[in-house]
């Protein structure tokens, strides 16, 4: 008896070690994320910042002026002859997936076979099947309303972001969509992973298919400002060289009118991100969503010419756009699910009729005549100059707000609501906005994604919140499960978890934790390496006496100081190198000990090359900023810039010298450009060692 005690308690400390430092590795990846959210938002309010207080001449404001002209608003009638795809034709050495239209439900389920084997959509295909889709979600309202019956459930998936092997386990275990197996997709099907493209043609072509069986909620990686960073424009440029561009410029549009609720029986409600003391669903059901193509920043309409004149999408032989400035509306607004096809909105009275209609089915009170009042009253003189400075409407920042909640915001465990600084957007929100929010609204729960959670599930504020996230092993394989939920009339949820990785489901409790935890410790390596001039004058502070060595607690303050990462450092420090003595660390070798690959090209500045390093993922943001044309290539002269505009929101100085040593020593074959891809990855840090 004595024995099995022992036993016993020697397994039960062997599993809450195991737990420590799953939880330990868990803070590791989830703070690294998260300040690089941060480190996002940073940086796009830079650039508005540029926008707003720079003259329309200065050469860092026409750098960026383009990324926020896709808030500007055009007639859809125009978008839809510039996506055009009769003119691109389909080769004999094509070997992908013919597509044919009306899409059914088996061309929905060839293409699901097609991506499994790792086949790629024709652009023609894509451009047809993404400009129906794009006429669908233009009907649909702000917040779909769907109901379970006694015959059926209903399921529920959340982030996915771009794992296409998740998307393809939930159909294996849970079926194809249908009208027997209705599904509520809520957000962030992007970014991150490699197949982004492949679920958005996916869920699209299903919900052509069952428009009222498949319903797509907006996340706030569909924005084609965090797409930039997180990997998603890459990937479309790389998978479709000649026609990415107006690929990626559809898509920018799509995700603009992606439904940003579901409402599941009027008692569950559905949203991405989650809410805020001031959420109103009557508010947000009467928004019009499509003027957020990036909800970082509140919409501004440039104004229409008092001659009427307006420019609209045109493309070069090469399909580039040259510009795309209006002042007409995209339309009524959001409109009813009932009917697949939108008309035209010039003239007629079959026309002003159906838009009547249209308005009403939305809940939206105002008169075509009172509409139209609206938008002449707001047209006025513009100046057709690409850099001018639009001249803005003041635009309803309790909307916006409205919706950056619903995108961005997380729960919190305490009382109240804060701006959320962790991630840069949105807000925590605790049990007591919970329960104002859904008893204001007669509903009983909320379900949310946004979060990745180890389990692939979560509830909160007493049971009212429930957090779901569909990509297993986000992190790192092993590193979480991934779940959707069942939910029937009854409204309970039923979670099913899983893991797409084989790899995984064959380790051992002990080999996922450490396989998971060397991954963490090598990315929060690659943040101190990057941040080494910083530690070392930190600690440095508290070496007075210049011994070289300083206490824990002082190496702790210190390494909180410069990264912000909110991690217990104390409980690290053995993970990350260097035995103390007598209390003391020598911080001058643990510093050496962070090794790591230098890069092949010798650079004449060290401060550049700890700023790349430091700065990657914004460098690359701005990289592919400036490369206007989606060219993979910058030349000499746009290279300089993007340092000179880091530099600006860095504020640091980079010597001009400097900037042109780099360029040259990257400039592999001597033609006068950069490969913006090898370049980063040149510039990548590999370590040479795992730690230990």
């Amino acid at each position: 008896m004595r024995a099995a005690l022992l036993i016993q308690r020697w397994y039960r400390q062997y599993v809450a070690r195991l737990e420590m430092r799953r939880r330990c590795t868990w803070n590791i990846f989830q703070s690294i994320e998260y300040a690089g959210e941060q480190d996002q938002i940073k940086l796009y309010n830079f650039f508005s910042y540029l926008m707003e207080h720079f003259t329309p001449a200065s050469s860092e404001r026409s750098l960026i002026s383009h990324i926020f002209r896709e808030n500007d608003v055009v007639h859809d009638t125009e978008w839809e002859r510039y996506f055009c795809y009769k003119n691109i034709e389909v080769s004999d050495g094509y070997h992908g997936p013919h597509l044919t239209f009306p899409m059914t439900f088996c061309e929905a389920s060839k293409l699901v076979e097609a991506f499994k084997h790792k086949q790629l959509l024709h652009s023609r295909y894509v451009l047809q099947l993404l400009g129906e889709a794009w006429k669908l979600l233009r009907i649909l309202p702000n917040i779909n309303h769907v109901c379970t019956c006694h015959s059926k459930e209903i399921t529920i998936c959340g982030d996915l972001h771009g794992q296409l092997e998740d998307l393809l386990l939930v159909f294996y275990k849970n079926g194809l969509p249908s009208p027997e197996k209705p599904y509520v997709f809520n957000g962030d099907f992007v970014d991150r992973g490699k197949s982004s493209m492949e679920i958005l043609l996916i869920l699209f072509a299903f919900l052509l298919v069952y428009p009222n069986d498949v319903h797509l909620n907006r996340g706030n990686h569909e924005d084609h400002i965090v797409n930039l960073r997180y990997g998603f424009t890459k990937e479309v440029l790389g998978k479709y060289r000649v026609h990415g561009k107006k690929i990626l410029k559809l898509l920018h549009k799509m995700f603009s009118w992606l439904p940003l609720a579901t409402v599941i029986d009027g008692k569950v409600l559905v949203v991405h991100g989650g809410i805020s003391d001031t959420t109103d669903l009557n508010i947000i059901a009467r928004m019009e969503r499509h003027k957020y193509v990036s909800a970082l920043r509140p919409p501004k309409r440039r104004h229409q010419s008092a001659g009427g004149n307006r420019r609209s999408p045109r493309c070069t032989e090469g399909g580039e756009e040259r510009s795309h400035h209006g002042a007409g509306g995209d339309g009524p607004g959001p409109g009813s699910r009932h009917g697949v096809q939108r008309r035209s909105l010039h003239g007629g009275a079959a026309v002003e009729e159906e838009l009547r209609r249209r308005r009403q089915q939305a809940g939206l009170s105002q008169s075509l005549h009172e509409l139209r009042r609206l938008v002449s009253s707001s047209s006025s003189s513009a100046d057709d100059d690409d850099d001018s400075d639009p001249q803005p409407r003041t635009p309803d920042r309790d909307e916006w707000n409205q919706m950056v909640a619903l995108l961005w915001s997380d729960p919190m465990a305490q009382d109240g609501c804060e701006p959320n600084q962790v991630r840069g957007g949105g807000c925590y929100w605790g049990p007591d906005v919970t329960e104002e929010v859904l008893g204001r609204h007669h509903l009983q729960l909320l379900i949310r994604s946004h979060e990745c959670k180890q389990d692939g599930y979560e509830f909160c504020h007493n049971r009212k919140v429930l957090t779901i996230f569909s990509a297993s092993n986000y992190y790192e394989v092993g590193s979480n499960r991934g779940a959707y939920i069942r939910m029937g009339p009854d409204l309970v949820p039923h979670f099913i978890q899983y893991q797409s990785s084989q790899t995984c489901r064959n380790l051992t409790l002990r080999q996922s934790v450490g396989r998971t935890e060397r991954s963490a410790l090598c990315a929060l390596r690659e943040q101190l390496f990057a941040h080494k001039s910083d530690l070392l004058c930190a600690f440095q502070h508290y070496d007075s006496n210049n011994t070289g060595t300083i206490s824990l607690k002082h190496w702790a303050s210190a390494m909180e100081g410069v990264l912000k990462l909110g991690l217990p450092w104390r409980v690290l420090r053995s993970q990350l190198g260097t035995s103390t003595q007598d209390g003391m660390l020598d911080y001058r070798e643990w510093i050496q000990e962070l090794v790591f690959s230098e890069p092949k090209h010798e650079l004449s500045n060290a401060s550049i090359l700890e700023t790349m390093y430091r700065n990657h993922s914004n460098l690359e943001t701005i990289f592919r900023i400036i490369d206007t044309d989606h060219s993979g290539l910058l030349s000499f002269e746009e290279f300089r810039q993007t340092w000179k505009l880091l530099s600006t929101h860095l504020k640091m100085e980079v010597d001009d010298e400097a900037i042109a040593d780099l360029a040259l020593s990257i400039d592999f074959n001597k033609d006068g450009s950069i490969d913006i891809n090898e370049f980063m990855e040149a510039f990548r840090l590999v370590a040479l060692t795992a730690p230990s």
